[in-house]
């Protein structure tokens, strides 16, 4: 969980996220989701509980949902996408993107707000 780590130290050595002194690695990946239609709010709301999710959006187009999951380690990935968010009730499909880097301040602001940037700190 998220929560849990976001006390490790620096003495962990996990890598530096973007090049910025002092920050930790966030993996980002953007899944696409299919849900069965009318089961659609359950469950974006559902998948919004799972703790490494920070947003989740419902969207027009072939895809009903897009969450947004911010991880430390790419094999922290396939624990929260097919051992939690897949097994959603109503998740039908889903399609998982990786971002290679992120180009918008918020994205990075956002991510160190969820405490990926306190190892100094724990």
């Amino acid at each position: 969980m998220v929560g849990s780590r976001a006390a490790m130290s620096e003495s962990d050595n996990l890598p530096l996220s973007h090049g910025v002194p002092g920050r930790q690695q966030v993996v980002t990946a953007i899944v696409l989701v299919r849900t069965e239609v009318h089961r659609i709010p359950e469950v974006a709301a559902e998948i919004a509980q799972i703790p490494q999710v920070s947003e989740v959006y419902s969207v027009t187009g072939e895809f009903d949902l897009v969450a947004m999951v911010r991880v430390r380690a790419h094999d922290e990935l396939a624990d929260v996408i097919t051992g939690n968010l897949n097994k959603v009730p109503g998740v039908t499909h889903t399609e998982t993107h990786v971002a290679f880097r992120t180009y918008s301040r918020h994205d990075l602001d956002a991510a160190f707000a969820l405490g990926f940037g306190d190892a100094a700190e724990g």
